[in-house]
């Protein structure tokens, strides 16, 4: 009751505040006028502000593209059976429901009555289509390898064959969906919530008619071609382009003037240990080369703020992280000098050679590394290579440890680590005790536990941090921006300009 009350009186002093107040008058007709000007921008319908670049030397088929730019244009232009959230969980886009029939099969129903652009009806024969075309493009290839092939079941339904078993191969299928069939203007015809539309010899983005529940305040985005990512760069900093997404991969060059917001990579960088040969083929060795290195200071100053140490061997936003973590972000010296006791190494046997390329971020992180090791007892010497130079070193085994990057797909498989032929398996024994413990997981028949466990105990490599890029728009933008890996315009409807 007396809460009540003082409500009430709150209440009444605050209108009184309003209707006698001349002050107070002002800044209530103040704040009316923002909302409506505010409103009335929200409302507005806007074809011409909005600005995206492009790669005009690039293609803007899915199928083919390989600029940045073009990739992150497609994603308002196509959808995909899955599409991953920010803790890369899959969430159904053009799917409806999956299962798995058997651990080598996966089964996948599709939502009844999408359609593309043009009015056709999203069936099996186009999933079928685009998958065989995602299979041979540089942007899925390396994705969809463990793929074998795909069967049309019925008209809203498809099972796609694995080569190995994998419980979580759904989370692979976010390739564009398209018609094999092209529009008149030679654009492939998608089913997301903008089509390409060609204009006065300039290519743009309308509306797609077709989107359900779809209403954007940007009806028309206008495409600008930029080529490099150091000209896209200066691009969002003068306002030629209103939005961009920027990797980071080579450091970013110029200070970002706009709005920015970080975005969260499946972009793991680790050391690759030589565990077939040297002194890193003692257990004991790399045990201390993980507790000296300091993943605290590699975030800060090899990558500028512009990453997340690696407290566990999968991305730090996922739940398989948050189950298994076995690294501490900040050095332990004692415990590294410790270690290095237990290896039987004298102090003159205890030298590391750390192998990089050129680019920025993994040179600062070897310099720091060597930095760090030192610190523990290691002498150690950095080599910095040129990249195919760097390529050649690690393959024929010139290393003790090598400051290596790749991008996971979305379901966390490791297999690249160490399957013989895999991209990062080099220095990994891939008949280890880890190796078959990951096998097992796969195949179902051990828990992630037991991997996890041998893991931490071979130390086959060392997971450092987890890259972020950055999405970055105009000041006069406005908008919660909630855009994140892959999915960069998650609510686009959202945005005007004030």
């Amino acid at each position: 009751m007396i809460k009540r009350i003082i409500a009430v009186l709150l209440s009444a002093s605050l209108i009184g505040a309003v209707f006698t107040g001349c002050s107070g008058s002002g800044k209530v007709k103040s704040i009316i006028k923002k909302q409506e000007i505010e409103t009335t921008a929200q409302s507005k319908v806007d074809t011409s502000s909005f600005r995206l670049s492009y790669s005009m030397s690039d293609s803007l088929d899915p199928y083919k593209s390989e600029a940045l730019n073009n990739q992150v244009v497609q994603t308002l232009v196509y959808d995909s059976l899955f599409i991953l959230d920010e803790s890369y969980e899959a969430l159904p886009s053009v799917a409806q429901s999956y299962s798995y029939p058997s651990p080598d099969k996966l089964f996948v129903k599709i939502k009844n009555g999408l359609k593309f652009s043009d009015g056709s009806s999203i069936g099996a024969e186009n999933i079928e289509y685009s998958f065989n075309q995602a299979k041979e493009s540089p942007h899925w290839e390396t994705t969809l390898e463990n793929f074998d092939e795909i069967e049309i079941e019925s008209a809203d339904s498809v099972t796609f064959k694995l080569k190995s078993p994998n419980p979580q191969a759904h989370k692979l299928l976010t390739f564009a969906i398209a018609r094999a069939k092209l529009n008149k203007e030679g654009f492939r015809i998608g089913s997301g919530r903008y089509k390409f539309v060609e204009a006065d010899g300039s290519v743009a983005l309308v509306k797609n008619e077709n989107y359900p529940d779809f209403n954007p305040k940007f009806a028309k985005i206008n495409l600008v071609n930029i080529t490099s990512s150091d000209s896209v760069e200066n691009a969002i900093n003068i306002g030629n382009i209103s939005f961009a997404y920027l990797d980071l991969a080579e450091g970013s060059k110029t200070k970002i003037l706009a709005q920015s917001r970080k975005v969260n990579l499946n972009n793991l960088v680790f050391a690759g240990i030589n565990c077939k040969s040297g002194i890193t083929e003692n257990k004991d060795i790399r045990r201390a080369v993980n507790l000296a290195t300091d993943r605290d200071t590699l975030v800060k100053s090899a990558y500028r703020g512009y990453a997340t140490a690696a407290r566990s061997i999968y991305n730090p936003y996922t739940t398989l992280a948050k189950q298994t973590q076995l690294f501490e972000t900040a050095a332990n010296l004692t415990a590294a000098k410790q270690a290095i006791a237990s290896s039987g190494y004298s102090a003159d046997k205890l030298k590391l050679s750390i192998v990089c390329d050129t680019s920025e971020g993994k040179r600062a992180v070897a310099n720091l590394m060597k930095q760090q090791l030192e610190s523990a007892g290691f002498k150690v010497t950095v080599k910095t290579l040129k990249k195919d130079l760097y390529r050649e070193y690690i393959r024929d085994g010139y290393f003790d440890i090598y400051i290596g990057e790749t991008k996971l797909s979305g379901d966390m498989n490791l297999s690249s680590f160490f399957d013989s032929g895999g991209r990062t398996h080099f220095g990994i024994d891939s008949e280890s005790e880890t190796a078959a413990a990951y096998k097992s997981y796969l195949e179902g028949e051990n828990e992630i536990g037991a991997f996890v466990l041998s893991f931490a105990q071979e130390l086959p490599f060392i997971p450092l941090l987890y890259r972020q890029g950055i999405i970055c728009y105009t000041k006069s933008l406005r908008g919660d921006m909630q855009g994140y890996d892959s999915n960069y315009f998650s609510n686009i409807e959202d945005w005007y300009y004030n």
